[in-house]
């Protein structure tokens, strides 16, 4: 895997109807590495035949490269899909399954992930995409798991982005795991961006708003867990909060948040622990504690199964005090 000054090289799906903003996400993300002087990333458009496209708001692209061009990149990207969702034609799916097979990294962006899972990229793990494509892409294929609540998903060989913006979050996600968080965080001050953000796209999500809002008690019961990690969070404990029956307010949550109470605390828990471990130099066993793990044990196995990796390495990789100690060494 290229390192800081290694050379990368980026081919992007390029196809009529795309739009320009997703078209441009990944080149203005891996471009600014090489403006940067992080490291020699380039990109490069490519379509199933060489020639010219027209992209959704009326602009023609010329000089479009043919599948060759994927043929020795690193990271092969397709960045979005027809709004039709159209099944991938033989020539990608080749295309991504090669690519794929000599060990590049495959990045589905927002409808992109339907392409990826056409290829087979996807069977039996999960994937997100722009969470009005979730149902779609969940009954075509079965055996990829859905998750619309997240950002982006990671598996290290294949990744995935929630809609439209999402796709800025997982391209600076890839910078971080190929050259560290300094140069994302710089990559990310360059375009003005947040070098992270957190929650999912379930916010976005369409779903009927309670009829008192203001006094919605999921949402009280959501501020109240946040600021009460460190203690032990059953159900039981949270319907009592929101003076509910156990069975309505699991009903409730879920239709709410999108995923049961369990999911919602434990994603709660690991957010706050990556928190910690970027900003804090916190021991791991307080940061468990801090967190509600109640282990270190149980903390390293929950990090693990959720970022495939440790606390430790994280800490290591992703320390923001060390990359603003580093970009204040450059004078940024």
């Amino acid at each position: 895997m290229p390192t800081s000054g290694g050379a990368l090289r980026i081919a992007v799906y390029a196809f009529d109807g795309v739009t320009m903003f997703h078209l441009s996400v990944p080149q203005l993300v891996f471009d600014e590495v090489t403006r940067q002087g992080l490291g020699d990333w380039t990109t490069v458009l490519f379509s199933d035949v060489a020639g010219s496209i027209r992209t959704a708001e009326g602009y023609p692209i010329g000089e479009v490269r043919g599948p060759s061009a994927a043929e020795d990149a690193d990271v092969v990207v397709v960045p979005s899909w027809f709004e039709d969702g159209r099944a991938a034609g033989q020539v990608l799916r080749q295309t991504l399954r090669t690519a794929h097979g000599r060990g590049a990294t495959i990045a589905g962006l927002c409808l992109g992930a339907v392409a990826v899972a056409d290829a087979g990229l996807l069977s039996r793990r999960t994937a997100v995409t722009h969470w009005q494509a979730v149902d779609m892409l969940a009954a075509r294929h079965r055996d990829v798991g859905v998750d619309a609540s997240v950002l982006y998903i990671d598996h290290g060989d294949v990744l995935t982005s929630a809609g439209t913006a999402s796709a800025i979050d997982a391209c600076l996600h890839l910078v971080r795991g190929r050259l560290g968080a300094a140069a994302a965080n710089r990559v990310a001050r360059s375009l003005v961006v947040a070098p992270h953000r957190e929650g999912g796209q379930a916010q976005y999500i369409e779903r009927p708003l309670p009829a008192q809002a203001a006094n919605d008690p999921i949402a009280a019961v959501l501020e109240w867990a946040l600021r009460h990690l460190a203690e032990p969070l059953p159900v039981e404990r949270l319907a009592d909060v929101a003076h509910l029956s156990r069975r309505t307010f699991i009903r409730a949550f879920q239709a709410s948040t999108g995923v049961t109470p369990a999911v919602w605390v434990r994603r709660q828990r690991l957010d706050e622990a990556r928190r910690l471990l970027e900003s804090t130099d916190l021991p791991i066993d307080q940061v468990a504690a801090n967190c509600g793990f109640g282990s270190t044990v149980t903390l390293r196995q929950r990090f693990a199964a959720a970022f495939h990796t440790s606390p430790s390495e994280y800490r290591r990789r992703f320390d923001a005090r060390a990359a603003d100690i580093g970009t204040a060494r450059h004078g940024r």
